[in-house]
C-alpha cells in the first residue's frame, strides 16, 4: 500500500502553455482528443495556470491505496488525501499527456471493459468542474493503435473505479 508500493514519480511544469498552445502542440504530436475531452478544452472551466510552477505526480492504482475492492470517486479521493495525496489542477492531464509521449499500449491481450476505465489508461485525479453529470469529470490518457489520445470521462457519483484502474496524484 502507499507509500510502500510500486509508483511512477514525475515532475509536471504547469504555467507554461495556454489551452491554444496545448492544442497546437498536440497537433504536432499527432495527439488526439475525445469528444468528451473537447467539451472540456472549450469550457470556460477549464483554465490555465498563468504562474510557471512544478508539480510532483505519483501515478499508482485504486488498489495501491488499499481500496483493494474498487471506490466510488468520493472514497478515491478521500483516501488519497487522508496519504497526504492531493488532486490536480484540470490542466495536468494535458500537459501529463504531452510529457508522456512513449505510453505504451496498456490494452493489448486484455478483454473491453465496458463503463470502466480502459486497461492501459491513467485517469488524471483532478477537481470536478460540473457536479452535472454529462459535463466530463476529468481527463484521461492512453495509446490505442499506436495514436496517443487526451480523452475525457465522465462518471456519476456511484461510479466504482476498480482496485487495478491507475490514477495520477499530486504530492501534497
Amino acid at each position: 500500500m502507499y507509500p510502500n508500493c510500486p509508483i511512477t514519480i514525475r515532475t509536471i511544469q504547469l504555467g507554461v502553455l495556454t489551452k491554444l498552445k496545448l492544442i497546437e502542440k498536440f497537433r504536432q504530436h499527432s495527439i488526439l482528443l475525445n469528444e468528451a475531452g473537447e467539451k472540456l478544452f472549450a469550457s470556460d472551466l477549464f483554465t490555465t495556470s498563468e504562474t510557471n510552477y512544478l508539480l510532483t505526480t505519483v501515478e499508482l492504482s485504486v488498489g495501491d491505496l488499499g481500496l483493494y475492492e474498487g471506490a466510488t470517486t468520493d472514497q478515491l479521493f478521500k483516501r488519497a488525501k487522508d496519504l497526504n495525496l492531493s488532486l490536480g489542477p484540470l490542466e495536468l492531464g494535458p500537459l501529463l499527456r504531452l510529457q508522456y509521449l512513449d505510453q505504451p499500449e496498456g490494452f493489448l491481450g486484455k478483454p473491453i471493459r465496458q463503463n470502466q476505465a480502459p486497461f492501459g489508461s491513467i485517469t488524471i485525479s483532478s477537481e470536478i468542474l460540473s457536479e452535472n453529470d454529462d459535463f466530463p469529470k476529468g481527463f484521461y490518457i492512453r495509446k490505442i493503435d499506436g495514436a496517443l489520445w487526451l480523452r475525457g470521462y465522465r462518471a456519476d457519483q456511484l461510479h466504482v473505479w476498480q482496485a487495478d484502474d491507475q490514477f495520477v496524484f499530486c504530492r501534497s
